[in-house]
């Protein structure tokens, strides 16, 4: 096979055989295929589709590119949560503890910030000594001590997503459903999943903005978890604010640690929903409830118990964190500069840009813009009001938080951009919009099939 017969063959919309598609995965992870010959492929597979074949060759494909974590020797029901990004979105340092505490195994793989979307490692690594670099064996020993294991990818598993991943960012073929779903199902699959809940963002903040787009994605995606024997099942979920009441690193923690704590506040109910939500469907795959429903009851059962708060603790002093500076996390909150954004009139918040809202935080130095920018720990914001809320001029609608003055200047023009104040409310939309299943996922792939 030649790389530019599969080119031309992919522009001139045939489909590929799993034979083909093999072979340009394994050139991409063994760097044998030059990068604008996959590129080209890319804007190709891009411009005209794959078909649910072809992504399904593909993600096996990628899958088996490198390591395959194999949760077998646990003897335990292994599932795990995924989000296709957000602000504010701490879901992980819930679910993961609350699953676990089901009698579950969670081999969490995360990601870091990139745009204007949070990464959970760099949440967990505001932690004193927090390791999120582990080895799969690393790993499993954290598992099967704990349950529940929070670590970014090694070098070894799906190697040939970092080649692709990185080329569709420089070409500009990031937003394709099939090359995003091959991409996020292997990483997943990779990991020895029996089990895996999807929260797929629309609205605002979210990558997708159309919801056509999401439910088309997410469809697609509990297809492919499926043909490969994996429950999958997807929450469509509303991200037309952030989630919560912080969106950063230490903060965000620090939120999370309210939570699993007991600690509730009428600002970060919708985070506690979701949450909740997702971890009872968790739950409800790894036959740990007889519904979803009931799953969700169970999630809040271990959440108010305290079980989820001593896994979590327990899973970061087995990765090498302090949890010392749980005992007290508002005061290991230390920003340089901190300062109130004002509401310039009376009315209510009617309006919320999340992405502009991601990229203040970002701004602020809790984000990146390129792979391997530093971040700042207690950079970040709080928010004081949600949609619909009632605001007065001169009052905090958010509160900034950065590591020097000059980093408040442009988040402040973003923000007095995002946060339109009206003088009605605008109705709420629901927080969970969608639930796709394997037993409904079809319906779903006909009617939102992306054009």
């Amino acid at each position: 096979m030649h790389a530019v017969d599969l080119i031309r063959k992919k522009r001139d919309g045939e489909e590929f055989t799993p034979e083909e598609i093999r072979f340009l995965v394994r050139g991409a992870a063994m760097e044998t295929i030059p990068e604008e010959q996959l590129a080209a492929w890319l804007m190709a597979a891009f411009l005209r589709g794959l078909s649910l074949a072809e992504v399904d060759a593909l993600t096996t494909a990628m899958k088996l590119s490198g390591e395959v974590f194999d949760p077998a020797p646990l003897g335990r029901f292994a599932v795990d949560k995924h989000s296709t990004g957000g602000v504010g979105d701490k879901t992980s340092l819930l679910v993961a503890p609350i699953a676990a505490a089901a009698g579950l195994v969670v081999p969490m793989i995360s990601g870091r910030a990139l745009g204007h979307t949070g990464g959970t490692l760099d949440k967990l690594e505001c932690i004193p000594g927090y390791r999120t670099q582990l080895s799969l064996r690393e790993m499993e020993q954290v598992l099967a001590k704990v349950g529940a294991s929070i670590v970014g990818q090694t070098k070894s598993l799906v190697p040939a997503d970092r080649v692709l991943y990185a080329l569709r960012d420089r070409t500009s073929t990031v937003e394709s459903p099939y090359l995003i779903c091959a991409s996020i199902m292997s990483k997943k699959l990779a990991a020895g999943l029996n089990g895996l809940v999807l929260d797929v963002k629309t609205g605002s903040g979210a990558f997708l903005r159309r919801k056509e787009d999401a439910l088309f994605l997410a469809a697609l995606m509990v297809e492919t978890g499926e043909r490969a024997g994996t429950r999958t099942a997807a929450l469509l979920t509303n991200m037309e604010q952030p989630l919560g009441r912080f969106a950063g690193n230490w903060v965000e923690v620090q939120e999370s640690l309210d939570l699993l704590s007991g600690r509730r506040h009428p600002l970060n109910e919708d985070l506690r929903e979701v949450s909740l939500a997702l971890a009872g469907w968790m739950i409800f795959l790894g036959d740990a409830a007889k519904t979803a429903a009931a799953g969700r009851q169970r999630a809040e059962d271990i959440l108010e118990s305290g079980q989820a708060l001593r896994i979590f603790t327990d899973m970061v002093e087995a990765q090498g964190g302090d949890t010392s500076v749980f005992a007290e996390p508002e005061k290991f909150h230390r920003p340089a500069v901190r300062r109130d954004f004002l509401a310039d009139r009376s009315g209510y918040l009617a309006h919320v840009d999340c992405t502009l809202v991601g990229w203040a935080v970002q701004r602020l130095g809790a984000g990146r813009e390129r792979a391997g920018d530093p971040v700042f720990a207690h950079a970040g914001l709080e928010m004081h009001a949600k949609l619909g809320d009632k605001v007065k001029v001169g009052k905090p609608l958010c509160t900034l938080y950065a590591d020097f003055d000059g980093r408040l200047t442009e988040p402040e023009i973003l923000l007095r951009l995002a946060l339109v104040i009206a003088d009605e409310p605008t109705p709420a939309e629901p927080l969970i919009q969608d639930i796709i299943t394997a037993s409904n996922r079809k319906q779903y792939l006909e009617a939102a099939r992306h054009p």
